[in-house]
């Protein structure tokens, strides 16, 4: 399967998932371009992007996951290579 570069942006509402959020992510690290986290103190949560470069399947696996864990949302924005 082809890979494709996405970004998943990720805010973290719940601060008690990260240890959760942080295991999925260092699961799929060697597919992880970079990542990037804000704290948002005004607001009490937490903005991360992480740009990937992984088979379609292996991305959604990584959203769904990450948008599973309590408190915390995830969207993907893929790439037209």
């Amino acid at each position: 399967m082809e890979n494709r570069v996405a970004v998943i942006a990720i805010i973290v509402e719940d601060t008690g998932e990260v240890e959760a959020l942080n295991a999925v992510l260092h699961e799929f690290g060697k597919y992880m371009i970079g990542r990037m986290g804000i704290p948002y103190r005004e607001k009490n949560i937490n903005i991360i992007s992480v740009a990937v470069d992984a088979p379609q399947d292996i991305i959604s696996a990584i959203s769904g996951k990450i948008g599973r864990l309590k408190g915390i949302s995830a969207k993907t924005a893929y790439s037209k290579v």
